[in-house]
């Protein structure tokens, strides 16, 4: 487990570093609602290649990212809306999993039992309006 303090002026720094040392393409992301899920998500896709595309799929649910090339980059899910585990699974939600791409998920304790086994954790704890707390574990 290794755990990282941070303010948003690191985010760029930050992101960098989680991603240098992911374990796996598949990220989840937990934390309370403002925490800064989104926030941190943007940064890792601009860190890729990705440039300033990233938004939350909120209401999409899944948002698909490009390199600057319009090479695939990866995917992300907000899972809040979902009312239930066969909603991400009508979703194609495997085929997702199947691709070599970055998978960026929030929320992901709504699909629990859907989650491969070789995903990294991040949870994120907010301290206070700038400064953020974070927990990284890989299950693999």
């Amino acid at each position: 487990m290794q755990k990282i303090i941070y303010t948003i002026q690191e985010l760029d720094e930050i992101s960098k570093e989680i991603l240098d040392n992911a374990t796996s393409k598949t990220l989840c992301f937990y934390g309370e609602m403002g925490s800064g899920k989104t926030t941190l998500i943007k940064a890792m896709v601009r860190s890729l290649g990705g440039g300033d595309q990233a938004k939350s799929p909120t209401f999409g649910i899944v948002n698909e990212y490009q390199l600057r090339d319009g090479d695939l980059l990866g995917y992300h899910f907000d899972f809040y809306r979902l009312e239930s585990e066969e909603e991400a699974m009508d979703l194609g939600l495997e085929d997702y999993f199947n691709q070599d791409a970055w998978i960026f998920m929030e929320w992901p304790e709504k699909i629990a039992k859907l989650l491969p086994p070789n995903c990294v954790n991040i949870s994120i704890e907010v301290i206070d309006p700038v400064t953020r707390k974070i927990e990284i574990v890989s299950t693999k």
